[in-house]
């Protein structure tokens, strides 16, 4: 079935809940109790979700090309496992900005997605609300921290990111990692 480019049809996950903490789990849920996205294919593995240097990357091209074909392609949000910056093994199940495919590899490198404001805007791109969000909150491209994901290890295809919010977003990676 052909969507516009901003919908994407999708199962909804059944035990995401919106409302959970930093640490992954609803306000007074006890942390042994099953965590919803204790598996998520993202979280370690082959496939797992790292953050990179983007300024050890050597050249990175920038492109917007959604595609919506179940893999993860430069201007769509996909869902998958974003550590947390402590780098201490915790993380969260979250929408990325795919911002680029990695020359050569099979990975393709993203930005988090986050509907919390923060007040170091240099590093957060406003981005508007999105399919992205159930909620349809106003969210930020956190652009001061590039990870890289894989195809398989994605939970899932949101929707494509507006054009003009893409170019928002990448103008800001340009400037700051001198990508192209």
């Amino acid at each position: 079935m052909d969507l516009p480019h901003h919908q994407v049809q999708h199962e909804p996950h059944i035990n995401a809940r919106p409302d959970a903490e930093h640490d992954g789990h609803a306000p007074g849920r006890a942390q042994h109790e099953h965590d919803p996205f204790a598996d998520s294919p993202g979280k370690s593995g082959p496939f797992a979700t790292v953050e990179v240097d983007p300024r050890a990357l050597g050249p990175v091209h920038t492109e917007y090309a959604p595609k919506h074909d179940g893999a993860p392609e430069p201007g769509e949000v996909v869902w998958t496992w974003v550590p947390y910056e402590e780098h201490d093994g915790r993380g969260k199940d979250r929408p990325v900005l795919v911002v680029a495919h990695e020359k050569g590899l099979d990975t393709q490198l993203a930005i988090k997605l986050t509907s919390v404001w923060h007040a170091d805007a240099e590093n957060w791109v406003d981005v508007g609300n999105g399919a992205w969000d159930r909620e349809a909150r106003e969210s930020w491209a956190v652009v001061d921290r590039v990870i890289r994901i894989h195809q398989h290890g994605i939970r899932r295809e949101a929707c494509a990111m507006p054009r003009e919010d893409f170019d928002k977003v990448v103008s800001h990676l340009r400037e700051r990692y001198r990508w192209s």
